[in-house]
């Protein structure tokens, strides 16, 4: 992948969509969610029609605060997965990735303060449709040892909701991969959230 990476919400959709462009403005994914799903459903597309699909994110469970989100590849293999921490991702979000059974690499929220001033401005009359100028999030992806391979970062803007995501570390291809979808992933529960 060539960093940084640039997601951008699209703007007047039904249903949750996000194009991921690489730091040359090559589309690498389309994020596609479906609609009226007890249980979560994601594609991840190599286009913007949306005719090659390339992996599948679905929780485990039918929508739960703590529902496991399982990636895998057209194949049906198994590439990883991504679970909230539940009560823990109240004040500040955190997310376990695992391979496996095994956790070894957590995103977390830098700043949980950020998500108030947002809720608390956006609520200023006038004012409040700012908020995506002012308050951007930033979510920190580390290993056990507490070392960050990963950054994304809301970007400030008046109306889309665009983000990028910044290689900090070394990773493996798997890793790599994990991480993407996990973030994808908590982007689109986190969008739920507020």
């Amino acid at each position: 992948m060539q960093y940084p990476l640039e997601l951008t919400f699209k703007f007047w959709a039904l249903a949750p969509q996000i194009s991921i462009v690489n730091a040359e403005g090559n589309l690498v994914f389309y994020v596609k969610q479906k609609l009226f799903k007890l249980k979560e459903a994601i594609t991840i597309f190599a286009n913007a029609e949306q005719t090659n699909p390339i992996y599948y994110i679905k929780a485990d469970r039918i929508i739960d605060f703590s529902a496991r989100y399982e990636f895998a590849d057209t194949n049906g293999t198994y590439i990883g997965a991504v679970k909230r921490r539940g009560l823990k991702s109240l004040w500040r979000a955190r997310y376990d990735i695992f391979d496996g059974d095994s956790t070894y690499l957590t995103i977390q929220e830098k700043n949980p303060w950020v998500k108030v001033a947002d809720a608390l401005f956006a609520e200023i009359p006038i004012l409040g449709m700012f908020t995506g100028y002012v308050f951007n999030p930033v979510y920190l992806v580390s290993r056990a040892d507490g070392t960050v391979v990963m950054r994304l970062e809301k970007i400030p803007t008046f109306l889309s909701r665009k983000f990028t995501i910044k290689a900090v570390d070394q990773m493996s291809d798997r890793e790599e991969q994990q991480i993407l979808l996990s973030l994808i992933m908590m982007l689109l529960l986190e969008k739920n959230r507020g």
